[in-house]
């Protein structure tokens, strides 16, 4: 079909339909982002997004004909696997259709930055064609939205945008100057009360271990001192990783910074976790991250992720290493399987190997964690 789609979105949006507002990232210099560099950022007109919509309702139409044609009302599996042998370009759809189609995420990286009031009016096209869609999220960056006013992002709540996802990353200056971030803390706090105060739900993402071994603390408890102040509904937590190509890759190999190891960032979300206070629901939504098990309503379950990061640090170091393998290689995705003696004694036979080999096991999981940047 005749739509575009772009490189990424996220782990909570896998279920929605991809609508390509621009292309790329308008400011592309962050030193830790693997996604655009190598891409030049461009906007699409508003024609040719709604060409895409059109596009898109085609191939909506084609697969609920196929559903009409079997004798259902809704896509099921048998449809799919028919959509699958007979126009297998329609599969994406299909599985939208397949699980509610009421979702739909806007990309690139960020949405915003189209004029208000031609993004209000694909958010309203986009409406029209597909009325059964219930929620429309956009990534925006905070310097973007920190330019337009609280009347301008209800214009594009009344049209239909719903959430907007925001990548803070870090809420220490000297830290978003140093990872280029091209924003400070105070318009990442006024870009999320915009956010808010125009009645949109509001995500706000923060990256562990971005201070490496030398702001870990300022990172941490300025990170936690912004949220607090911002109160988005959401906090979801992301951990670096860094391969090549990627601009911090080189002050890595010069010796400049110094990556966090995995005790070290459990030991950064301790201190981020105590320094908190807001109303916000916490998401550890990401493979790259050491615990999956931090989630839950603040503040009444803060003392639950708490006890999640210590029952962690409080474990024997062997028995922390053999965690931090099962759940950097897929074998565990919380602590609790490790109670499983098969999985358990795989990764004992593994450490000893790497013990055998003289590899180190952080610099081992290093290089392996690189496949999912």
């Amino acid at each position: 079909m005749n739509y575009e789609t772009g490189p990424i979105r996220p782990p909570s949006e896998a279920e929605s339909l991809f609508v390509r507002v621009n292309r790329n990232c308008p400011w592309n210099k962050c030193l830790f982002c693997p996604v655009y560099k190598k891409r030049k950022f461009s906007r699409r007109t508003l024609d040719e997004i709604k060409e895409d919509i059109l596009s898109l309702k085609e191939a909506a139409d084609k697969v609920q004909s196929y559903a009409v044609k079997m004798g259902y009302s809704e896509v099921n599996r048998q449809v799919l696997e028919n959509v699958y042998r007979n126009e297998p370009d329609l599969l994406q759809i299909a599985f939208w259709m397949h699980r509610g189609g009421r979702n739909v995420f806007l990309q690139d990286a960020d949405s915003m930055i189209m004029d208000p009031g031609q993004l209000s009016e694909a958010l309203s096209f986009l409406k029209e064609q597909f009325p059964r869609v219930e929620r429309i999220t956009t990534y925006a960056r905070s310097k973007t939205i920190s330019k337009r006013s609280v009347s301008e992002l209800e214009m594009l709540k009344d049209a239909g945008l719903t959430r907007v996802h925001v990548g803070m990353e870090t809420g220490h200056d000297p830290l978003l100057e140093y990872m280029k971030k091209g924003v400070t803390s105070e318009e990442q706090v006024q870009a999320g009360l915009l956010v808010k105060e125009a009645g949109l739900s509001l995500s706000e993402y923060i990256l562990l271990g971005l201070g490496g071994q030398e702001w870990w603390k300022e990172h941490a408890l300025d990170t936690a001192r912004m949220l607090s102040r911002i109160d988005p509904h959401f906090i979801r937590l992301r951990t670096l990783a860094v391969r090549k190509g990627i601009p911090l890759q080189e002050k890595i190999d010069a010796g400049e910074f110094k990556m966090q190891d995995d005790d070290g960032l459990a030991r950064e979300l301790k201190l981020f976790l105590e320094n908190l206070e807001c109303n916000s629901y916490m998401i550890s939504d990401h493979i790259l991250n050491l615990l999956e098990e931090v989630e839950g309503q603040l503040p009444d379950d803060k003392p639950y992720l708490l006890g999640v990061v210590d029952r962690y640090l409080d474990m024997p170091d062997e028995k922390r290493a053999n965690y931090q393998l099962g759940r950097r290689l897929g074998y565990y995705r919380y602590m609790a399987d490790m109670e499983d003696q098969g999985r358990f004694q795989q990764m004992e036979e593994l450490r000893k190997q790497l013990l055998e080999k003289g590899q180190n096991q952080a610099d081992f999981l290093r290089e392996y964690i690189k496949q999912y940047v």
